[in-house]
């Protein structure tokens, strides 16, 4: 998927991704692209904010496609809405390189002891 990390911390993980590769038929970028590339932003997040001795396991995630789009990188900007216990939400935008919005999306991961 071409995923490439440019930031991490807990409260803020970045990523971008190139359209090319991940299209669907008709040349665009593909929604379920646009999830991996949410879920992989906000997963980062969320395993940062669980800390070394937890895991963060994707439990939900839902995502509104904005706009098409069709060329170059598109990137991801996760931003922590609750870390808690035992939960932690992120919203995910993810901009084109004009920075208009292609998606929304909203993450949340259950965090668990390590077994």
């Amino acid at each position: 998927m071409g995923v490439e990390l440019l930031e991490a911390s807990p409260e803020r993980v970045v990523a971008r991704m190139p359209v090319k590769g991940n299209t669907q038929p008709y040349g665009v970028l593909h929604g379920g692209a646009s999830c991996v590339l949410a879920e992989s932003t906000g997963s980062v997040g969320a395993a940062l904010h669980a800390g070394p001795d937890r895991i963060a396991l994707g439990i939900e995630i839902n995502a509104t496609h904005h706009r098409a789009a069709t060329s170059g990188h598109v990137t991801a900007v996760a931003t922590r809405l609750h870390g808690g216990r035992t939960l932690a939400s992120y919203e995910i935008v993810i901009t084109d390189e004009q920075d208009r919005r292609v998606c929304t999306a909203r993450l949340t991961c259950a965090i668990r002891d390590r077994e």
